[in-house]
């Protein structure tokens, strides 16, 4: 029902009785809701700027600001929708092997098309540098996506291949340590691990030749400390790929520093 002859308008009442204006518009039979207005006026404005999105391809991203009445990620549903005739209700915008999903104006993510039908219905939020969706109930960051572990220093533990900390395609991604406390450098002797374990400051556990035999020698730390009464919380290493016997091997034979061995809590 159209407030009088505003297309795309419907009237709607609150609770309180207070009444507001729906607008929508319909496109490729698909019926889509533009959202809700104070004034009759504003919801048909935004219905005729939608059909302007939708019909006229000279119109793109690019020309978006404040003094539209569609909000910004409405604009891209609806550009995405007339460029690529896929309705998609976050705000994502198909390109050619990636697409882009845009937090706001100038804040545009880039991720690998495989991607594509997790993030279309996932909301992204940002806390700084950080970008989480909601997940099973709880705030996932998407870092996790990619085997990249919360704790992890980008620089440190991974790298944007090409210097774009917003493109997280799979091919840009480097992850450089996979553990907890491992960290690595390449020397004159090959690749070095070194393993270290914060208790009431860093403590180097020891520098390893791989990554495994770190990552095990960081668990036996959490080990020994744990049996001397250190009372804090650990969150030891998983190695999936590694048969029990072996892990059990190495873990038998792994050197941990004396200074680990020896602590004791005050």
């Amino acid at each position: 029902m159209a407030k009088g002859n505003l297309r795309g308008v419907c009237p709607a009442k609150k609770k309180d009785g207070t009444v507001y204006y729906r607008s929508s518009i319909t496109h490729r039979n698909k019926h889509i809701s533009l959202g809700s207005y104070d004034s009759p006026f504003d919801a048909h404005q935004a219905y005729w700027e939608a059909a302007i999105l939708l019909t006229k391809k000279d119109m793109t991203l690019a020309d978006y600001n404040e003094d539209r009445i569609l909000d910004y990620r409405k604009w891209v549903i609806l550009i995405n929708f007339r460029d690529n005739d896929l309705y998609i209700t976050a705000p994502v915008y198909l390109r050619p092997n990636y697409f882009e999903y845009h937090l706001g104006v100038g804040n545009v993510l880039k991720f690998s098309t495989d991607d594509l039908f997790y993030y279309s219905k996932k909301q992204i939020m940002q806390r700084g540098r950080h970008f989480f969706v909601a997940d099973y109930g709880m705030q996932v960051n998407i870092l996790n996506r990619y085997g990249i572990k919360n704790y992890a220093v980008e620089g440190r533990d991974f790298i944007f291949k090409n210097g774009d900390n917003l493109d997280f395609r799979y091919d840009n991604i480097k992850i450089i340590n996979s553990y907890h406390g491992v960290t690595s450098k390449m020397t004159k002797k090959g690749m070095r691990y070194t393993a270290r374990i914060h208790i009431i400051g860093n403590y180097t556990i020891g520098r390893y030749s791989s990554e495994a035999e770190a990552a095990i020698a960081y668990n036996k730390a959490i080990d020994i400390l744990r049996s001397h009464g250190v009372k804090k919380k650990f969150a030891p290493n998983y190695l999936v790929d590694i048969p029990a016997s072996e892990y059990a091997r190495i873990y038998s034979e792994v050197q941990v520093a004396k200074k680990i061995t020896d602590f004791r809590p005050q």
